[in-house]
């Protein structure tokens, strides 16, 4: 049972390391310089190539963005629709400027407004509840967003 804890523990500073964007050797997690009378030796035996995919994939994912979901709150193709977007994206700038906007264009002449970076509909939901009471046509959507790693 304490090695399952002990397993737990370590994955989760694994991928909270990897979250926060610092490329480091998985060997120099447990690197302990004094070591206690109640502690352990861990031995990782990892190959090198697999810190390596996970650099690549992060780095993919600022270059190219990831699957997520955003909220829409407009979508037309009338013949001022730019102009209709840009007015309703300024209204919801003014409205939530805490949360990022998007305007679109999709061809053969579709201009959209979609807000937030989310990459999930649970983290994206509490959000729209807020966002439905200023726009009641929002819903959400599916698309690529913006890498949490990516630098602005």
């Amino acid at each position: 049972m304490k090695t399952l804890r002990l397993l737990f523990v370590l994955v989760g500073l694994f991928v909270a390391n990897i979250c926060s964007a610092q490329f480091i050797e998985t060997e120099r997690l447990m690197n302990s310089s004094t070591p206690s009378l109640s502690s352990g030796r861990l031995h990782i035996d990892q190959n090198a190539a697999i810190d390596t995919l996970i650099s690549r994939s992060i780095l993919s994912n600022v270059k190219n963005g990831m699957s997520g979901v955003r909220i829409q709150i407009y979508y037309s193709s009338v013949r001022n629709a730019r102009e209709e977007s840009a007015k309703v994206r300024a209204d919801f700038i003014n409205k939530f400027p805490d949360i990022v906007s998007y305007v679109e264009y999709q061809e053969p002449g579709w201009f959209r407004v979609r807000v937030g970076n989310y990459h999930s509909k649970v983290e994206a939901y509490k959000d729209l509840l807020m966002i439905r009471k200023s726009f009641p046509d929002a819903y959400l959507i599916y698309t690529n967003i913006e890498s949490p790693y990516a630098r602005k």
